[in-house]
């Protein structure tokens, strides 16, 4: 399997689960000049917690405590994959059978696209980047 991936630092955005809080979050970072690669959010009763990935996660960090959220950031590993059956799976099991755990991952794509990016966090990015370098 050919694929190119590389460690990137997530941002995770605890913010209040309300109409337009998402879109403010994401306005800033615009108007900042803040590219968002990747963005997941998974809800509880009163909060999100929004992952990003963006292309300068320093000054989007600034940005949003500015605004008065809490954030903490993780080293994830991005995974270009081929948008083909299987390949999730064979990215799944080659990590492990490294005894390397997959805590979350989030990934999209459609039929109209040839590749996807994963996501992918583990309690050592630098390991999981070794263990898929390795493998190509």
């Amino acid at each position: 399997m050919r694929f190119g991936a590389k460690i990137a630092t997530q941002l995770s955005v605890f913010a209040e689960n309300k109409p337009g809080r998402m879109a403010k979050i994401c306005y800033t970072l615009g108007q900042m000049g803040v590219n968002i690669y990747s963005m997941s959010i998974h809800d509880t009763v009163d909060h999100s917690i929004v992952r990003f990935v963006v292309d300068n996660p320093t000054k989007a960090l600034i940005l949003l405590e500015e605004d008065g959220l809490y954030i903490m950031t993780h080293k994830v590993v991005m995974v270009n994959i081929g948008n083909e059956v299987g390949n999730l799976g064979e990215i799944s099991s080659l990590l492990a059978r490294a005894d390397d755990n997959i805590e979350y991952a989030y990934c999209t794509a459609t039929e109209l696209q040839e590749s996807a990016m994963l996501v992918v966090k583990t309690k050592d990015a630098e390991r999981t980047l070794d263990i898929l370098s390795e493998a190509e």
